[in-house]
């Protein structure tokens, strides 16, 4: 296997990616934050610094528009959308982030994806950690990518 952000003498390089025909990609990836019954009901009712849930939606869609900002090789995309969907789950307890990236160009948006979630979920530690500082950022993974040259790519359940 080649890694590809290495050239040939082992020096980190951007991909080039101009030979590559535009398409449309989508990523889908999640997270979560685990924390206690208790301060989950606090995300779900809005904690003293407003909409805890709303907040880490908009922290996450910025994030995913940051992604080439923060990790060294990632090229800017022109996204054309980000949703994400951070849903209490008392079952965890927590809550359980879902984002989804589009773009259409000459390479993935599986870091946009997990961008998003990170964000995310860091945003939702952030307004909670006053009630709760042993929450636990849990699970991020890619769960699905589609378009390029390898095609889909599905999570194992």
């Amino acid at each position: 296997m080649t890694l590809t952000h290495f050239d040939a003498s082992g020096q980190a390089h951007m991909v080039d990616v101009s030979d590559k025909a535009e398409t449309v990609r989508e990523a889908v990836a999640t997270g979560c934050v685990i924390m206690t019954a208790s301060t989950l009901k606090l995300a779900h009712a809005g904690a003293a610094k407003g909409d805890v849930l709303g907040v880490a939606r908009l922290a996450g869609i910025m994030g995913a528009k940051r992604t080439a900002d923060l990790i060294p090789l990632c090229h800017p995309l022109p996204i054309s959308k980000v949703a994400l969907d951070l849903v209490p789950d008392p079952t965890l307890p927590g809550v359980r982030v879902t984002a989804t990236v589009r773009t259409t160009g000459r390479t993935g948006v599986e870091m946009e994806a997990l961008t998003a979630v990170t964000t995310a979920c860091l945003t939702v530690y952030d307004m909670l950690k006053a009630a709760e500082k042993s929450m636990q950022i849990t699970d991020i993974h890619l769960l699905r990518k589609e378009g390029g040259k390898s095609g889909l790519y599905e999570a194992q359940a």
